[in-house]
């Protein structure tokens, strides 16, 4: 008897594919549910954490309406080393980090499978709002069909093996529809909101990172968390004494304290001279941008490509021409310049609703 694991947060989606899995499993497969304990949030009494002790507990009780067995996983020590600390490390040296992407990556589809096919399952479904199709190479990871929803940005580091191993069952329903059949089902979490984006962080970002560094010096590089910035113009005149480094975001306005004509803006940060860039926002359009650890979800092309990238989850995507260095570097350039280039997210290519690949953005061209 084949076997499907369903990794469940305890929040709608997820509790909703349990669900349709356990009532749509065909004869000759059966479905657990397996929850993940990422990170300690006994202290916090509050839902959407995705691993805190109230979510979980919600994991349980929709297992029990579904009718199959649950298991809760505790892989806290794997989170720490796979998302936990490079997001705090990201941070730190100026870099905008993208937490879900990392989590997907190496938690859910890499670390999870593994559990799951010691516990003797097959495949791993998720509440992904993504698609999955068969491809004359293999198979494809699309956008889902709730353009609003979709979630293909934060997989773009999945394998072919690990997409053959994947079922997103909700890439072909709207999240209105997720609802309804929650609530046509009565599950305990039919009225449940949003989860948090960053599961593992319940107050500010800057005041979490330096939470950590300051319980667990020993497992971060030195960084002087006190230390002023040197705010400068783009021609390195120095205007100013600021915040750390690591507190400013590229395309940030508020909070520089400069007295300018016009509004100033983040343009980049430069964290070996501990200098911030500002400038007007006209200076934040780039004509492209050079990434690091490319990544295609299929084989790699031999030459240079057109597809359309988007620089955040929710860009809408701009046409490009992608040009593969030595190394895994790559060099974009964009049809049209381009406001938001930041150190640390991903970039991600189209073509159609096909995820072709994608990369980490190391700054601007």
């Amino acid at each position: 008897m084949s076997l499907t694991a369903v990794a469940m947060s305890g929040g709608l989606d997820s509790s909703v594919t349990a669900w349709l899995l356990a009532r749509q499993a065909p004869e000759g497969r059966s479905v657990i549910g397996l929850s993940m304990l990422l990170w300690d949030h006994s202290g916090v009494e509050a839902h959407g954490r995705c691993c805190g002790a109230l979510d979980l507990g919600d994991a349980r009780r929709v297992a029990q309406q579904a009718g199959i067995p649950h298991y809760t996983l505790r892989m806290d020590e794997e989170f720490r080393q796979k998302v936990v600390d490079p997001f705090v490390e990201d941070y730190l040296a100026g870099r905008t980090p993208s937490p879900c992407v990392r989590c997907n990556t190496w938690i859910k589809f890499d670390l999870l499978l593994e559990r799951a096919r010691r516990l003797g399952a097959e495949r791993v479904a998720t509440g992904h709002y993504a698609r999955i199709l068969d491809g004359p190479e293999g198979p494809e990871l699309h956008t889902a069909v709730d353009a609003g929803k979709d979630q293909s940005y934060y997989l773009f580091e999945l394998t072919q093996e690990q997409l053959a191993a994947s079922d997103f069952p909700l890439g072909e329903m709207t999240k209105r529809q997720v609802r309804e059949i929650a609530c046509e089902a009565g599950l305990v979490v039919a009225g449940k909101g949003e989860s948090m984006e960053v599961c593992f962080v319940s107050g500010g970002v800057r005041e979490f990172v330096e939470a950590q560094v300051a319980e667990h010096p020993d497992r971060y590089a030195e960084v002087a968390l006190a230390a002023p910035s040197r705010l400068v113009d783009t021609g390195g005149r120095e205007l100013g004494e600021g915040q750390p480094f690591y507190r400013y975001t590229v395309g940030q306005r508020r909070g520089l304290g400069l007295a300018a004509k016009s509004p100033l803006f983040v343009l980049a940060i430069e964290p070996e001279e501990n200098r911030v860039v500002v400038g007007e926002e006209r200076e934040l359009l780039a004509p492209g941008l050079s990434g690091e650890r490319l990544h295609w979800s299929g084989p790699a092309p031999k030459d240079a490509i057109e597809a359309t990238v988007k620089i955040r989850s929710r860009h809408p995507g701009v046409a490009a021409r992608i040009r593969p260095l030595e190394k895994g570097k790559v060099e974009i350039d964009f049809a049209e310049p381009q406001r938001g280039v930041t150190p640390g997210q991903a970039a991600v290519f189209y073509r159609g609703t096909r995820v072709l690949g994608g990369c980490w953005i190391q700054g601007r061209l």
